[in-house]
This record gives C-alpha cells, structure tokens and sequence, in this order.
C-alpha cells in the first residue's frame, strides 16, 4: 500500500457538447504539469460510462448534454465516481441548482484565464485536500491493525458543510464565502444574509439553511436570527433572561433565553 500523493497528477474528464469548449478546456489544462485529462465526450451516456471505467479527480461537465443533462450524469454515475464537480454553461439558469448538487464550482461561458486559474486552483486544493484526508485515514488503518484494533469501527466521515453562498441577482449569479458571514434573519420564506454592511437575499427558508451551516460558527439566537460566533464582540443582560447580543460591527441582536445555552457553549461562557 502507498501512502503518498507526491507526484500523483490530479485526473481531469472533459465533458461537453461543444468541440470548441472542450479543446479550450484541454489546451489550459495542457499547460499545467499537476493534471492529466484521462478522456473526453460530448454525451451524457458516455460521460457515465467513463466515469465509472476512470479514476477521476476533476470533471468539467456540461449542464446540457446529448442523451441525459449534466445532473442526471452525476444521479446516474454516483459519488464514489464523480470527483469534484465543475459545471460549465453558457448562462447562470442552472447554477443554483448546481451548487445544490454539492458542485464545487459553475463556469460561465465565455470565460478568462484569470477566471479559469481560480477555478482550477480551487479544484486542486479540493483534491489535496481528500488526498491528506485519504492519507490520514491510511496511516490510523496501518496504526490500528498494528495495535491489533482491527474490530474497531472507523470514525465517521466529516460533515461537509456550506462553504459558499450563491446569491442570484439581476444579469449575474455572485458568490458570498460563508465565513464573511455576519448574522442571517429570516424574511418570511426568504432569508437576509448580512455581511460587511451589505445585505443579500436568499431564497430558501432560515431552517433549511441552518442545517448546513458549521455548527461550530452559526448559532441561532432567536426563532428568526443566526449569528456567526465570531462576530459577537459582548452580550449585554436585558430583562426575563433576554440579552443583547452586539457584534464588532456595533450591530446590536437580540438574544432569546431559550437559545443562550448553545451561544454560552459555543462562546467559552462558563
């Protein structure tokens, strides 16, 4: 068994319709000496197929595809196959539900070279970061076996949890990182994300977003209020067991005595 990852190149599948977007795609990725492009179609069927037959790392794929769409691609070839997921389009209409379908990034369609290097620099570290993972895993496997602990059950995977905000606006998707992230306030069945002095909506309930959020940074305070813990600078004590949460920013939130527990948990308050 090896445990290294030096030297190993980052596995790369082109899947597009279009030969042009594909032999653009190949031509950058040719240049870089950490990748290696094990094959490229134009169809949803094939892309299955060679998903499944190739070890792959990375896969450009095309939400509009011959034969099956780019999600039904990743439904159909699973995620013990797929790698990570960078979807490539010529609009934003499917980038919402790319990023529900966990995708690590959405390129548009016409893109630069300065965009396209941040996706794949991002894709990279992606990949590493599994590999270490992977190592890690590798070395307790070679440690329990050697303390004869091989009946012992491995630890579960990480929680994977909501790295980035995708914030649909007129003409144009924008990404907010989570950890900018000040305070959310739900807004009806919307949500306003608030960060730097700006607020940006999003579309879907407090709730559901709360469960994907790193519980060991959000923390709800109130029925309608989620706070990241690195922003509170104090609380102060009102009335009933109430508090006044106040964030660096001066931004002053109200604390219901029903949520103070895991906000004092989270904070050290002893």
């Amino acid at each position: 068994m090896s445990l290294s990852t030096e030297s190993v190149p980052i596995r790369v599948l082109l899947v597009d319709p279009e030969r042009p977007s594909r032999q653009s795609l190949s031509t950058r990725l040719a240049t870089d000496p950490e990748v290696e492009v094990v094959g490229e179609c134009d169809s949803g069927p094939v892309a299955v197929r060679m998903l499944r037959q190739h070890s792959v790392d990375v896969v450009f794929l095309g939400v509009e595809l011959p034969g099956m769409d780019g999600f039904q691609v990743l439904r159909e070839a699973g995620s013990a196959h797929t790698g990570a997921t960078i979807f490539v389009n010529t609009d934003d209409t499917h980038a919402l539900k790319a990023f529900e379908a966990h995708a690590l990034d959405y390129l548009l369609k016409p893109y630069d070279d300065e965009r396209f290097t941040r996706v794949l620099s991002r894709a990279k570290e992606h990949v590493r970061g599994g590999r270490i993972q992977a190592l890690a895993r590798q070395l307790m496997g070679l440690l329990s076996t050697s303390q004869s602990a091989a009946n012992l059950a491995p630890p579960p995977p990480a929680p994977r949890y909501l790295e980035r905000l995708v914030l649909k606006e007129v003409g144009r998707v924008a990404f907010l990182s989570v950890s900018e992230v000040d305070w959310l306030e739900a807004e009806d069945y919307y949500v306003q994300a608030h960060a730097g002095g700006q607020t940006h909506l999003l579309r879907q309930p407090l709730r559901e977003l709360e469960a994907q959020l790193d519980p060991r940074h959000f923390v709800r305070i109130h029925r309608s209020t989620i706070v990241n813990a690195r922003r509170v600078r104090e609380m102060r004590p009102l009335f009933h067991g109430e508090y006044q949460v106040i964030l660096g920013d001066g931004t002053c939130l109200k604390l219901s005595r029903g949520y103070r527990e895991r906000l004092d948990a989270l904070l050290g308050v002893a």
